[in-house]
This record gives structure tokens, sequence and C-alpha cells, in this order.
């Protein structure tokens, strides 16, 4: 029995009640229609274990907390207020803690604490991206900056998102903003260490990250990947137990504000286009931004949002969430595959996201489901957007 723990620290889970709400809006049981798979299984299971019901899970049970998106819906529709996604977390540091840790997210922590990012690449592979833009972005290299652009493991390691960071930057300049890139220098945020249970892991990544971005001296983080800012916004001045100095904001809470102020002047001869949001976990639900992102495409010309069945507080989670990625890519993709559907109900021609993990999942499931809908990131929307002689003049 587990008496103890450096790990598990809440009582929550105690207060579920069985009513089974979670039911209804947990994506991975939604497909599975398994009781395991579904948020109140899990807590009975903690419980079980907590209690000495189980003396000790084994791999098999063990196995249960990590097939989970830790989304949040459950902790979003659930009555007596119990944290399921934050107990899910903290059992998993409990399961890794005890030896449990499933292969596919063993291997994955290694590539972290090797080579600072989730590809295993080398540190140089982090400015790849940049290298097809017609020059190379202003903040590179840059030492000093007011703004410092974090990119995430997804945006610059991953060839299929390189439009993410490519669009950002290029919006950046356009608006004249200070802006500097890490580079190399940037390392994984560390949220995939911590919700495999490698704290200490996660707390080195964010050691090195926060020390880096304050010698740019910068006012204002910036990121377009919703984990890395949940996680700088949250995580980092809790775990290390400091406040940053600068202020930390997703890439849809900025470009709001310039578009707003007028910075990013827009093009008036946009064809009509009919698009519908997906709203990232992360940023939504866990993060509550879910206006900027819909006032960046209601003021863009030509522009038609239209809504899924299931959107801001209530979204359906595109299947990138929780790692699951890596320890069943088949339920992932499931997950994916009934989001891609839902936007398509919807009749738009394009899905807008603002996560580089939503986008790809999401722009995957699309093909795999051989749908007629073209998937993109906000930030590319706008630069699209963009007047016609901005462009020009960056090329």
């Amino acid at each position: 029995m587990m008496t103890s723990s450096p790990f598990l620290t809440e009582d929550d889970y105690l207060h579920c009640i069985r009513c089974g709400q979670c039911l209804a809006v947990c994506p991975t049981y939604r497909l599975t229609l398994n009781e395991t798979d579904s948020p109140r299984a899990r807590v009975a299971l903690l419980r079980a274990v907590r209690e000495g019901v189980l003396e000790r899970p084994t791999d098999r049970t063990a196995a249960q907390f990590f097939r989970c998106l830790l989304c949040g819906a459950c902790t979003f529709t659930c009555p007596s207020g119990v944290t399921v996604d934050r107990v899910l977390e903290l059992t998993r540091g409990e399961m890794a803690h005890l030896g449990l840790l499933p292969q596919p997210l063993a291997a994955l922590n290694a590539r972290i604490r090797e080579s600072h990012n989730i590809s295993a690449e080398p540190p140089e592979s982090r400015l790849l991206w940049a290298q097809n833009l017609p020059a190379m972005p202003t903040g590179v290299g840059k030492a000093q900056a007011e703004v410092v652009y974090f990119v995430g493991c997804v945006g610059a390691l991953f060839p299929r998102s390189y439009g993410i960071p490519q669009s950002f930057v290029q919006i950046l300049e356009g608006a004249g903003v200070d802006y500097g890139l890490l580079g190399g220098e940037e390392w994984c945020c560390g949220y995939p260490l911590a919700i495999n249970g490698d704290l200490e892991g996660a707390r080195e990544m964010m050691r090195h990250n926060l020390e880096t971005v304050r010698a740019t001296g910068a006012r204002t983080l910036v990121t377009t990947c919703p984990s890395c800012f949940h996680f700088w916004k949250h995580a980092y001045p809790a775990a290390l137990e400091e406040d940053l100095g600068f202020e930390v904001r997703h890439a849809t809470e900025f470009l709001a504000d310039l578009l707003e102020s007028g910075r990013v002047p827009l093009r008036d001869d946009l064809p009509p286009q009919t698009v519908t949001y997906h709203d990232p976990c992360d940023l939504g639900r866990k993060g509550g931004i879910f206006d900027a992102p819909r006032r960046i495409l209601r003021a863009i010309p030509g522009v038609t949002l239209v809504e899924m069945a299931e959107n801001q507080g209530g979204s359906h989670c595109c299947g990138g969430g929780g790692n699951l990625e890596s320890m069943d890519p088949a339920l992932s993709q499931a997950v994916a595959a009934r989001r891609i559907r839902q936007a398509a109900e919807t009749g738009a021609q394009i899905v807008v996201s603002a996560c580089q993990q939503c986008e790809r999942t999401l722009f995957n499931a699309a093909r795999a489901e051989r749908l007629r809908l073209r998937v993109k990131d906000i930030a590319e929307i706008v630069l699209e957007a963009m007047r016609r002689q901005d462009a020009d003049e960056r090329r």
C-alpha cells in the first residue's frame, strides 16, 4: 500500500460521487465505451490503490493513468469539483516513482533529458524552420529584446508545423515588434516531462529557460503553443517558487492587440471564407482564452465564423494531448478523427486552431478521413490577410 508519496498531495479525488457526468465529455471513453477508460474509473482505481484494496498497481493498471489526454473536460463538467486532470498528473508522478512508467513515455523522457527536445534533434535544428523564409528573421541572434518568442518543440522541429513560426515572425516584423528568438538555447518547456512524472527533469528545463529569457531583458514572453503557454504561466512560478519578472502571453492575445491597435493592416480584397475554430484544451478550458482568437477571426474581412457543436469550455480535444500520441497512437488518431468530423459538419472550408499540436493532428485526421477541409493555424490566417504591400516588402 502507498501510504506516503512525494508527489500525490491532493485529496479531492475523494469527492467523486460516481455520477457519471464525466463519461459524456471524455474523448477516450466516448470512443471505446470501456469503463476503464473513463475518468471516474481512473479515480476509483486511484482510490483503491490509496486505500490498500490494491496493494501495488501492476504495469497494466498503472497504464490506465496514462491512457488519458489530460484535456480537462471531466474537470470542467464535474459537479463535485474534482480536478481530475490535476489528480491524474500527480498520480502519474507516483506511478513513475514506483517504476511503472510505460516504456514509450520513458523513451520520451530520455529523449528530452538528453537532447532538450521531444525529437532528439541537435540544438541547431531549432531554427531549421527559419531557413525556409526569404530572409532570416531579425530576431535570430538578438541578445536583447522587448519580446521573446518561445517557439516550442512541435513548431520548431516538426516540418508540418513550420508554417506557424514562419507566419508569426513575419507578422511581428510587419508590425515592428522588437522580438528575439532563443534558437538552440530554447529547451523543451518541461511539460511533457512533468506529466510523465519526471518533475526534476522538468525543473531542469524550467531553470534553463527562465535564465535564458531573463538574460534578454524581455518584458514579455509570447508563444504559439498553448501547452508551453500554460506551463510557463502557471507551472513555472509555482515549481520554481519565484516571480518570472516578465509577462507570459499566448500568441492569440498578442495578435488580437496588434490587430486592434492598427499595427497589422489588413487587405480589403480577401475572398469570402467560412471557418470554424477549434479551441485547444490548454488554451481554452485550462487557460480561459476563448475571446482573443475569435476577435482575430471576426476582424478579418471576408471571414465568417461558424461554431462547432462542442466549443469553448466544452470543446472536444484534438487527440494530441497528455502524451497519448506516444502512449497509444491509434487512440489519439481516433479522437482526432471524431473532432475533424465535427468540424466538417459545420460546412466550413477551413478549420482554424491556435496550437501547433492541434493543427498537426487535425490536418492528419482530415487527410485520413478524406475530407476536403483545410486546417490552418490562426497565425497563418492573419499573415494571409495582411496587406499585400506588407508581404511584398518582407520578400
